[in-house]
């Protein structure tokens, strides 16, 4: 059998949501790294989340089972501060509004970092930090007015964990814009640099990106010119997939990680229907409908596939009726 993951040399890896829900590893997720390692794939985890140190991450997940090193992980904290000491002077001050661990980085990079505007800093740098208080993003505001630079580690809107959505750093970033206007220069997904740093860190020539948000690791994949690989067990689902747009659209889709050592789907696209596997979607006046009963997971994420090739080929059909069929997706 012929794996997805054979043709490509390196696998990275969105967090949250995709090996890890909060405390817990993504069920499955465990077994499948450890035979993408025992195969010789380069695998590095890529998270915006840029409140935890690199050695927690890898802390966490050796203690979830996974074989993690430093080398494997990359925050967009770290991307951030290599970024911020190439464009700014050694002991420059930055208003850090984030974690201890992003401070530290800052300071590592020879760059002083601080808490208040009234410590005159030429540049903000915001991270996500759930112990984030609202005087914080005060001195934030009032050092970008006075004319500090705005950055920023990553801006996802929400964060999953094992209870649901959270707010994520996008979320602090957009009450900072709701004030003052303007936006920060972002660092981690969907933006470039994380992502050319990653690839960078693995030396591939073909890497894959797993993800399961199409607004960060999608449009993040596609924008550094990568193939992706969208799951299931985290952020988004069959709706945002349907629903997404050129520039938004995965290369592969799977329930989780495991699908990386299935074989690969294709869809074939024809002017009546589009099939996957077997599994067939065709138009219904101005409805796409199912012509087949998918009853196994793997059957109803191939119509999955299928129904998401017809509706992208003719956004102005209804994809509701199909999607209602696959009760097994969520």
């Amino acid at each position: 059998m012929t794996a997805l993951i054979d043709a490509y040399d390196a696998a990275l890896f969105d967090l949250d949501g995709v090996i890890y829900l909060g405390p817990l590893a993504v069920p499955g997720a465990t077994v499948a790294l450890a035979e993408l390692q025992q195969r010789g794939t380069k695998v590095v985890y890529v998270t915006n989340n840029a409140a935890r140190a690199a050695e927690t991450v890898v802390n966490q997940l050796r203690e979830l089972g996974f074989d993690a090193g430093s080398e494997n992980v990359l925050t967009s904290a770290q991307v951030a501060a290599t970024a911020l000491a190439d464009v700014l002077a050694p002991g420059s001050k930055v208003l850090v509004a984030g974690s201890a661990s992003l401070a530290g980085l800052i300071a590592e990079a020879g760059l002083r970092p601080v808490s208040s505007a009234e410590d005159e800093p030429v540049a903000v740098l915001q991270g996500y930090d759930p112990m984030l208080s609202w005087p914080t993003l005060d001195e934030v505001s009032l050092a970008i007015a006075r004319g500090a630079s705005w950055y920023a580690t990553n801006d996802d809107a929400s964060r999953p964990t094992d209870r649901g959505l959270v707010p994520g750093a996008g979320a602090m970033i957009a009450a900072v814009a709701t004030a003052i206007g303007g936006s920060p220069t972002t660092f981690g997904k969907p933006h470039r640099p994380m992502m050319a740093q990653a690839v960078r860190r693995t030396g591939a020539s073909r890497p894959l990106f797993v993800g399961d948000r199409i607004d960060t690791d999608i449009v993040g994949a596609n924008n550094a010119g990568l193939d992706s690989l969208m799951v299931f067990s985290g952020a988004h689902g069959k709706q945002e997939l349907v629903a997404s747009r050129a520039g938004e659209r995965p290369t592969h889709i799977g329930p989780d990680v495991s699908a990386l050592l299935q074989p690969s789907r294709r869809v074939t696209l024809t002017e009546s229907d589009a099939e996957c596997n077997g599994q067939r979607a065709a138009q219904d006046d101005s409805r796409i409908v199912l012509q087949t009963h998918p009853r196994t997971v793997s059957e109803q994420f191939d119509a999955l596939w299928a129904v998401a090739a017809k509706a992208w080929s003719e956004p102005y059909l209804d994809a509701a009726p199909a999607l209602e069929a696959l009760d097994l997706i969520s």
